[in-house]
């Protein structure tokens, strides 16, 4: 372990796995699988059990649902089109997203569908970047008419609709007007989706097919996919959403038969992947090194600088907040840290133990991925307890105080 000034103290990590032990001890998180790599250091807990009645260990391959955190890897997969100038950051998306041209904007958030304006210009490839295409999940906006359509056609993950292939989705959502005008607000996750159909029209291949040779063959992300094969599904934990109420477990999804048993009809950015712990330790890793892994570039240098820096101006950033602060059993601190970049968070001021600049994000399913350019450090702490009661956030809120109690030097 050493003292060195690249890696992490023996005390601090032996308190990291104590205070890990306590929270799977304490019955409310079945098994984890935790991750936390500096310099050339990569140090690994995996505790508990695949389900919360006991069966097989948590093994460090165990494959986990990434939830949101699939954000910041599905992002690469635009990143790697601008690096190659097969799309350019203020091109127009209308000639390969058509049904988003000439878009209507509601007049007021909650009005009817039909009560529009027309947008002041089109939608740009930024834009979705950027989370700012004028729509989203807005959590401050539920029960109004525009966040009951998104849900009825099936446009966010399957509430209550399993979402349908992308041609056919993309139809839908050309159908409904937009929240706010293209460029004005952030917006969370229905961008990332889009994403994911933009990639598959630029290159004529599916979105996986071409994360799979250009992210995750080169980074050896072997287990990184939008389903898990036959032949692997017993690497998978069953998922828990547990009543809020009386905290019993729910099985949220089984992994036999369950939603990632199969190929899905749309390969979601913004919650689809599974993956493992060292897979996406390969991933930050490769971020934290400008975009190279080994010997071979990735990303460029500034495409990785562009996706991990604060892209808001201070109005956006106000919104990004809101998000976290209004729901604080989901954030305990991370979520709450200012910024956002494309695909990801960006702290942009300290509020805990993390320093500014630490990007990443968090998943509904209890998952965690963050790295840290000061201390080139890299966090993963994965879960099968989902953000439907607050354990899950608070475990992954004690791992993140550990994990930088454990940084020496």
């Amino acid at each position: 372990m050493g003292n060195g000034n690249d890696g992490f103290s023996v005390t601090g990590l032996r308190r990291l796995r104590e205070v890990l032990e306590r929270h799977v001890d304490s019955g409310k998180i079945p098994g984890l699988v935790a991750l936390v790599g500096r310099g050339d250091e990569t140090h690994v807990e995996a505790i508990g059990t695949m389900r919360h009645d006991g069966g097989a260990p948590m093994r460090r391959d165990t494959i986990f649902r990434m939830a949101s955190t699939s954000k910041p890897v599905t992002v690469a997969a635009t990143m790697v089109l601008l690096d190659e100038c097969r799309l350019r950051l203020d091109d127009v998306v209308d000639p390969w997203l058509p049904e988003l041209a000439d878009r209507r904007v509601l007049k007021q958030l909650d009005g009817p569908l039909d009560d529009t304006v027309p947008a002041r210009r089109p939608i740009t490839v930024r834009d979705l970047l950027t989370s700012t295409f004028g729509l989203g999940m807005d959590m401050t906006s539920l029960g109004t008419p525009i966040m009951g359509a998104v849900f009825e056609k099936g446009l966010t993950p399957d509430l209550p609709t399993p979402m349908p292939e992308p041609d056919e989705w993309m139809r839908r959502l050309g159908e409904l007007p937009l929240m706010h005008q293209p460029g004005e607000r952030w917006q969370y996750h229905i961008s990332n989706d889009l994403l994911g159909v933009l990639v598959a029209r630029v290159t004529g291949r599916s979105f996986e097919t071409f994360l799979r040779e250009r992210v995750f063959g080169p980074l050896g992300m072997k287990d990184t996919g939008f389903h898990v094969p036959d032949d692997q599904i017993d690497r998978m934990p069953t998922l828990y959403a547990p009543d809020p109420r009386s905290g019993e477990f729910t099985v949220w999804d089984e992994a036999k038969g369950g939603r990632w048993s199969l190929p899905p009809a749309f390969q979601g950015g913004g919650g689809g992947l599974v993956s493992t712990a060292d897979d996406y330790h390969a991933y930050f890793r490769m971020l934290l090194d400008h975009g190279m892994h080994g010997g071979e570039r990735i990303l460029s240098r500034p495409a990785v600088e562009l996706m991990t820096t604060n892209r808001l101006t201070p109005e956006q950033q106000a919104v990004r907040s809101a998000m976290a602060t209004e729901n604080v059993h989901l954030s305990f601190g991370q979520g709450q840290h200012g910024g956002w970049g494309f695909g990801m968070a960006v702290r942009t001021y300290r509020g805990d133990y993390a320093p500014i600049g630490q990007f990443g994000w968090d998943g509904g399913s209890g998952t965690s991925t963050y790295a840290d350019p000061r201390n080139r450090l890299t966090g993963i702490l994965l879960t099968q307890v989902g953000m439907s009661v607050p354990d899950s956030a608070r475990l992954i809120h004690d791992f993140w105080t550990t994990v930088y109690q454990a940084v020496d030097a």
